[in-house]
């Protein structure tokens, strides 16, 4: 019958109870756990010169001597992983489905005084409760916040990159590190059909007593603990989509040595006016319809280029998207959107571009009536695509930056000191200064704004309001 797996990792961390799970593993005739292989600063164990042949110096040169030993072992090899050991080999071992995985967790808070205390006595491992080295600890907390924070960091890297590869893990919590039949169930998953009659008895756990036999300033704990969210309450939803880098719509001077990033519904006309005047041409003069090759090639024979983007509040970017997109749209798919949302969300919009009888009580009462189809769409619960013109900006920013991370990221309303001071750092010390355009809206949005409307953009896009310090958008 042929194997499922070529070789095993454990993910764990320290403290968490690595050490005894592995005395498990080898407790089966054809496993065999080979300690730490790819820690930094020794190979496999401590003091030990080599695993399975290869030496540290051999493992540092190319990690992939190891995996490759590993592989041809005569049992089924593994190793524990930490999140701080080689970087170089964790992607090999993720991409890799013939590497089985199994994730070891346990309550961060034991762990870390746990962690602590082995480091104040220097006992990592205890086979004789005679010699066990006892020790209260001083908790930190701003030093066991940073801890939870990394370890959640690497565990959540791990959960996507086994979702997106379509993998899955066995999981092993430090509470069912002593139940024997999840070991024997943990061998069936490795495909090793032999059982375990009983746990590995050389082992002893080291600190038994309850968290306030073991803190000195136990006090500190329940405080450090009500400031962590530890269920993520305050987390603000993202259910939009991943947004590519977007690279067609930027725009470059025609001569000076600067890159525009436009995000969508945000003042593109007023800053693309402004980089054709600064170079005296049309609009048109201005470099633009990029694909990723031509945009290298821009960069090549632009030394020292800066690229920049402008963000706009978001109340006045929705609003945009709103009379550009789904009022003025004449033809095209915003056309289709106007009338799904007429006909489909019933919402009170003229069936056509307003006219001049359109009114400032319509226009208010389609926008708000938009505003809450944008909330809904944004959360994944419409038929119609999350479009970029109302898609939040940091979503879009995110997206830029898996290719061309903006030098400079300017807010609209500082346009006028700062685009000039970007032209000076190419060279440009005679840039113009910026000049609004009126975009040319069918009603102005001071003639409709107000605290509902405030309140509910903060609602939509309450990531773009913390990510850029926005506050009302009348303030």
């Amino acid at each position: 019958m042929n194997k499922p797996f070529d070789y095993f990792v454990v993910f764990a961390e320290m403290r968490t109870g690595s050490n005894f799970l592995e005395a498990n593993i080898n407790g089966f005739d054809g496993l065999s756990c080979l300690g730490e292989a790819f820690n930094p600063y020794f190979i496999g164990y401590p003091n030990k010169e080599d695993c399975l042949g290869v030496t540290l110096e051999q493992r540092v040169a190319d990690p992939q001597v190891l995996i490759d030993a590993l592989k041809s072992n005569e049992v089924l090899s593994g190793f524990r992983y930490f999140h701080d050991h080689d970087p170089r080999v964790l992607k090999t071992v993720l991409d890799d489905p013939r590497c089985a995985k199994i994730i070891l967790t346990r309550n961060p808070l034991d762990s870390y005084v746990s962690w602590k205390i082995a480091r104040a006595t220097g006992q990592w491992k205890l086979t004789d409760v005679r010699r066990r080295r006892d020790s209260k600890i001083a908790f930190d907390g701003v030093e066991f916040r940073s801890h939870v924070e990394e370890l959640q960091k690497f565990q959540v890297s791990l959960m996507r990159a086994l979702q997106v590869s379509g993998q899955t893990a066995f999981y092993v919590a430090y509470e069912d590190l002593h139940d024997i039949q999840v070991m024997n169930g943990l061998a069936q998953f490795l495909g090793h059909n032999e059982e375990l009659e009983e746990l590995n008895q050389k082992l002893k756990r080291q600190n038994p007593s309850p968290l306030s036999e073991k803190v000195s300033n136990f006090e500190d704990v329940t405080l450090a603990l009500a400031e962590l969210d530890r269920f993520n309450l305050n987390r603000t939803p993202n259910f939009e989509p991943r947004r590519g880098a977007a690279v067609p719509s930027y725009v470059a001077c025609a001569e000076s040595s600067l890159l525009y990033l436009p995000l969508r519904s945000g003042p593109q006309a007023t800053v693309t006016r402004w980089m054709a005047d600064m170079d005296q041409v049309d609009l048109d003069g201005l470099i633009q319809s990029f694909s990723q090759k031509t945009l290298r090639q821009w960069k090549k024979a632009h030394k020292g280029h800066r690229s920049f983007t402008v963000i706009r509040h978001p109340v006045a970017r929705v609003h945009a998207a709103f009379c550009e997109c789904i009022l003025a749209a004449e033809d095209g798919v915003y056309k289709k959107i106007r009338r799904t949302l007429r006909r489909v969300y019933k919402m009170p919009l003229p069936n056509d571009p307003p006219g001049v009888d359109y009114t400032v009580a319509e226009h208010k009462a389609g926008f708000i009536a938009f505003l809450g189809f944008v909330k809904a769409n944004l959360a994944g619960q419409t038929g119609l695509r999350q479009d970029a013109h109302w898609a939040s900006q940091t979503t879009a920013l995110q997206g830029f930056g898996d290719l061309a991370l903006p030098d400079m990221i300017v807010r609209e309303y500082e346009m006028l000191s700062y685009l000039p001071a970007l032209a000076m750092q190419v060279g440009r010390m005679d840039a113009p200064d910026p000049v609004a355009l009126d975009p040319g809206h069918p009603v102005a949005l001071e003639a409709i704004y107000d605290q509902e409307i405030e309140k509910l953009c903060q609602d939509i896009y309450k990531r773009d309001y913390i990510a850029f310090g926005f506050g009302n958008w009348k303030e």
